[in-house]
């Protein structure tokens, strides 16, 4: 084995709990491992990232990682951390979000290599869809009492006045998650399932019934990563507008890279660790130059730019930082005519905005007029007066009061930046 996988996890702060043996078994030889994804959107979101860098760890120790898409257990939905019941999804949606994650997987896996410990995506659809209900009840739901499904806190949870209770189908699930394992067992010799410290109910009903349905000498393991948290108290990977997504339609490149540039000192210091591949030797050492000169935010522009790398690319890092040094003024006109319209909309979220006629931009407008008009000033005297002293910027270039606005100046054909003095930003749309 290249890595000791557990105590990998350990220092990273990956480590919740471990059924008893499992660093033994790790140790002893190659092991399969499998993760659980339940496809119910078309993109991962940074909620996920801490179960695929366990994957990720896993790989790099020698081990071989199977992530498992739930296309039957997206259609009935996990009760485990909920108060309500999931949407239930058809097929077609399904297979579209799973051929959407799988490549996003790939950015973190190896699939394509010959070694013996390439990654494999699994769809436990495959093995259920023909599955008959009265032969799962026979096969499986014997295994396992109603009394134990009901001691999980998952379970538990729900049924003492948390929300509106849980049909049949939702507790069912956690059978349906245990027969995932089983079938991996037999099927891949699969004998570790891992997943985050929410999920450990489901994960050891499926070691309990390797168990019991195959007999005592046969030892499946769990092993679970912390639910990971902010230093203030919220909700990690939300912001205002909802989930922090893999994909760059539904969370842009800059978007994806501020968000890491903004994390607190205390949780860029522990999430450096998670999300990161950087060794314990590099992770110090950063942590020692920040604590030296903090307001450099060297922690968070690493971690901002190592994931921004893995998820999208180099060149995405690239634009996000050029798109950073817009807002703190040391951007350049050129930078702001390469963003697409996701980025620039990103970049000046919150900025005053106005509207001008296109037909008139295009026609060719005195600045003055064009100023007044989308009320960046109130008054052509007061806009004059900041043009002659050369307080005034299109497109991050400074105008005279000759300048006239044309079609050039248009951004994507639609959007103009203004700003005034040095930190007052107006986008102007034309339409």
């Amino acid at each position: 084995m290249n890595k000791n996988f557990v105590e990998e996890l350990r220092w990273r702060g990956m480590l919740h709990s471990m059924t008893p043996g499992t660093e033994e078994q790790l140790n002893k030889e190659l092991t399969t491992a499998y993760l659980g994804i339940d496809p119910t959107a078309d993109s991962l979101h940074i909620g996920h990232l801490c179960g695929i860098m366990m994957l990720r760890h896993l790989q790099h120790a020698g081990h071989k990682p199977l992530a498992l898409l739930g296309g039957a257990t997206g259609m009935i939905g996990d009760p485990s951390g909920k108060s309500a019941e999931r949407n239930l999804l058809n097929d077609e949606i399904l297979n579209h979000n799973q051929a959407c994650i799988k490549k996003q997987l790939a950015k973190f896996l190896d699939f394509e290599s010959d070694a013996p410990n390439k990654a494999e995506l699994v769809n436990n659809y495959d093995w259920m869809k023909n599955y008959s209900f009265l032969h799962f009840i026979r096969d499986i739901g014997k295994h396992i009492t109603v009394n134990y499904m009901m001691a999980k806190d998952s379970v538990k949870k729900r049924f003492n006045g948390e929300g509106e209770g849980m049909s049949f189908t939702e507790f069912s699930y956690q059978l349906v998650q245990g027969y995932d394992f089983l079938y991996l067992y037999q099927n891949k010799n699969c004998k570790l399932q891992l997943g985050g410290s929410d999920q450990w109910g489901n994960i050891t009903t499926g070691t309990e019934l390797i168990r019991r349905k195959l007999g005592a000498e046969e030892t499946a393991f769990a092993l679970t990563c912390p639910l990971i948290t902010k230093a203030d108290g919220g909700k990690f990977g939300k912001t205002e507008k909802g989930n922090i997504w893999l994909d760059p339609a539904k969370t842009s490149p800059y978007a994806f890279y501020q968000f890491w540039m903004n994390c607190s000192d205390d949780d860029a210091a522990k999430y450096i660790k998670i999300f990161t591949l950087l060794s314990k030797e590099e992770i110090d050492a950063l942590i020692e130059r920040h604590a030296a000169e903090p307001h450099l935010r060297e922690l968070q522009r690493t971690l901002a730019r190592e994931l921004t790398i893995i998820v999208h690319s180099k060149e995405d890092l690239e634009m996000a930082e050029e798109a950073t040094q817009i807002l703190f003024g040391k951007g350049t006109s050129e930078a702001l005519h390469k963003f697409d319209e996701a980025t620039l909309l990103s970049i000046f979220e919150g900025v005053p905005q106005a509207n001008v006629a296109k037909a008139d931009i295009e026609a060719g407008m005195p600045i003055i007029e064009f100023l007044t008009q989308t009320a960046v000033f109130p008054s052509k005297g007061e806009a004059r007066k900041m043009l002659q002293g050369n307080g005034v910027a299109i497109n991050k270039e400074k105008v005279a009061d000759t300048k006239v606005i044309g079609k050039e100046d248009l951004l994507n054909d639609k959007y103009i930046l203004v700003q005034k003095g040095k930190k007052n930003y107006y986008l102007i749309i034309a339409e």
